[in-house]
């Protein structure tokens, strides 16, 4: 029997879990395409930032993963630059590779709101390794910096911007306030006036989060010192001030903005409409457009039960994986296809060093040492997991 043909493109979590589950039935040929050779763990990004993890911890070799499982999997480092729907082909630079079924999962990206003047030019996301990375370095500049100065003749306060209190802006925030008040005996006294502040236009962080995950939160931040701000527009950034629309200026050294995502550029428009952030709207099955297309992750406009808009987590763009491969399964079977159906399991937010704050399914709510231990054990499984496939992987491609 002839194997059917997936593409995937997008190598993120919801790529690689479509291509995962996909592996796992034999009627399948799957390509995975990605204009980076690598997989971003941004669930991560906090500790790469603050200089917690290096950059080998967050990002994985997509080639030996896909090497991982043998032949029925292959990877095509290249950006796709059309589809053709009638023809039923990607063309991937110079390729045209045809489909049966095709997975755009090319995620999202931050969003630099264009009505905010000098938002793109002064501050830094996070959605991609190389603003990451970028991030990282001034962070760490500004340290030592400070570290060097006289102690007779240190400057002024330095203070780090983070603008969007959502899951990324609280992690981040935490994350470099931590490092910085754990080890000021090692840092110098000085990196004690490093000030960071948290600034979001909603009336509180974690927006749409539980109220006492919210408010533990809140807690840990004041304790590492974080000066929070809501109800608190930006206007302008300058390049060495934010101001708000109320007439505030914030004086900052550097800024990072996780306020907002819009959905990844793909170069062929496909037939499906999209939202005002520039995500596909789906179907009831998750097609866009065309029955034998499909999205997944944060490219994608998702919904829970109710109807309300699911966050755009790890956990939403895996979920929504996982239906699509299950549907084209049921396709493949000759049974009819449910339609989408996904909530929230639960959430962990990391607050820096070894605490969090947790809700697992809308009651169990945990905090501290322990819930950090939870959220460390679901990312271990799931970096173990990457890893044991690279290994596969690595050791086919490079045998004799």
């Amino acid at each position: 029997m002839k194997k059917k043909k997936v593409i995937v493109v997008g190598g993120g979590y919801g790529g690689l879990r479509a291509v995962e589950r996909l592996a796992a039935d034999g009627r399948f040929d799957i390509t995975l395409i990605d204009a980076h050779p690598y997989h971003y763990l941004q669930t991560e990004a906090y500790g790469y930032i603050a200089g917690r993890f290096d950059i080998h911890d967050i990002t994985i070799d997509l080639a030996n993963w896909c090497g991982g499982f043998g032949p029925a999997v292959t990877f095509v480092h290249a950006k796709v630059t059309g589809v053709d729907e009638v023809r039923q082909t990607v063309r991937a630079e110079e390729r045209d590779l045809p489909y049966d079924y095709l997975i755009v999962a090319v995620g999202a990206r931050t969003r630099f709101f264009p009505f905010v003047k000098g938002l793109r030019e002064y501050s830094f996301g996070v959605k991609n390794l190389p603003r990451a990375f970028a991030f990282r370095r001034r962070f760490e500049r500004l340290i030592c910096d400070k570290v060097r100065e006289r102690r007779d003749t240190a400057g002024s306060e330095l203070h780090i911007a983070v603008g969007g209190a959502g899951l990324s802006g609280v992690e981040i925030a935490a994350e470099m306030a931590d490092v910085i008040a754990k080890h000021h005996r090692t840092l110098g006294t000085n990196a004690r006036k490093i000030r960071i502040r948290l600034i979001d236009a909603a009336e509180t962080i974690l927006p749409g989060m539980h109220p006492a995950l919210v408010a533990r939160t809140v807690r840990r931040l004041e304790r590492l010192g974080i000066e929070i701000l809501t109800n608190a527009f930006i206007d302008a950034v300058e390049e060495d001030r934010i101001l708000l629309k109320d007439g505030t200026a914030l004086p900052y050294h550097f800024m990072i903005f996780t306020g907002g995502i819009e959905a990844g550029r793909f170069a062929s428009p496909l037939s499906a409409p999209v939202n005002r952030i520039g995500q596909l709207i789906p179907d009831p099955f998750l097609n866009v457009g065309n029955p034998r297309i499909f999205a997944v992750g944060d490219c994608v406009e998702l919904r829970d039960l109710r109807g309300e808009p699911l966050p755009p987590t790890a956990q939403t763009a895996e979920k929504s994986a996982e239906y699509v491969v299950k549907s084209i399964r049921t396709i493949e079977d000759g049974r009819r296809v449910k339609p989408f159906r996904a909530g929230i399991d639960g959430v962990f937010v990391a607050l820096g060093g070894r605490y969090a704050a947790g809700e697992l399914f809308g009651r169990i709510h945990v905090g501290g040492y322990a819930a950090w231990l939870l959220k460390k054990l679901i990312t271990k499984s799931y970096y173990f997991g990457l890893r044991l496939r690279i290994n596969t992987g690595f050791r086919k491609r490079t045998a004799p």
